[in-house]
């Protein structure tokens, strides 16, 4: 049978970490819990649920990841987001799998994101593959403190599920979203990436035309049309942040 390692980051996810946990105990031979210092009850949560609890203040996204990897046992990790859980399909599927003679290093699963309860099967939200099976032996999370992903070129996509639940409401993903781009602005100035003022606004532009048309948003009603526009706003704010450092650093040199 495989042997494989579970993976979660939390602080405060007392409302979602038992539902997250209960999915990856249907494949992992343990999971490993690293906790920003939560002052919730996700630890008691945790433990209570068999995860062993790992203590360590936020390092960034990548950064903590690689921490919690480093304390895995096994060569497969499965890494969730603590408001992630596996569907029925992606159980199947990782049971099935023979990881031991494996030519991928990494598995990617369709995530299918909730708002208002509801699956938005359009724009840019599904089937939005995302790397979560990984062999820790041959590769790692990439040092983004946001939008961290495993750093692989033999993987493959299946076809089954991790349900998601993303946002609570408009003004959690207006939150994040905020919280997001400056994370993307502070990484990518550290890369000393250079943009220029028409950035911002065509990056912009194309997000929402790709979300709207491309993928669908125009078939969503309400939500479709509007997180269309946030998604455009948070490409708009990426790109004007780093726009904004990069001019404040050029006036301070």
């Amino acid at each position: 049978m495989n042997k494989i390692s579970g993976l979660v980051i939390t602080y405060n996810e007392a409302k979602h970490i038992r539902a997250c946990l209960e999915s990856l105990w249907q494949v992992c031979d343990e999971i490993i819990v690293i906790d920003s210092l939560s002052n919730d009850d996700t630890v008691a949560i945790a433990t209570e649920l068999g995860a062993k609890v790992y203590s360590q203040a936020f390092l960034g996204y990548g950064p903590q990841k690689n921490y919690g990897v480093d304390h895995c046992q096994h060569a497969w990790v499965l890494s969730l987001d603590a408001d992630e859980r596996l569907e029925a399909d992606a159980i199947s599927d990782i049971k099935a799998l023979d990881l031991t003679n494996s030519p991928y290093d990494t598995y990617a699963f369709r995530r299918k994101n909730l708002f208002h309860d509801k699956w938005i099967r359009c724009t840019s939200w599904y089937p939005d593959h995302v790397r979560r099976l990984f062999n820790r032996e041959k590769v790692s999370f990439s040092h983004a403190q946001c939008h961290e992903k495993v750093e692989s070129t033999a993987h493959t996509a299946l076809t089954s599920h991790i349900r998601h639940y993303s946002y609570t409401n408009y003004h959690d993903m207006l939150h994040k979203l905020n919280k997001y781009s400056t994370q993307y602005a502070l990484d990518n100035a550290t890369n000393q990436r250079r943009v220029s003022a028409w950035s911002p606004p065509l990056h912009g532009l194309g997000a929402f035309l790709k979300n709207y048309l491309i993928k669908g948003g125009i078939g969503c009603g309400f939500d479709g049309f509007t997180i269309s526009l946030l998604n455009a706003l948070g490409s708009y704010l990426k790109y004007a942040k780093l726009l904004e450092i990069q001019r404040y650093n050029r006036v301070q040199s």
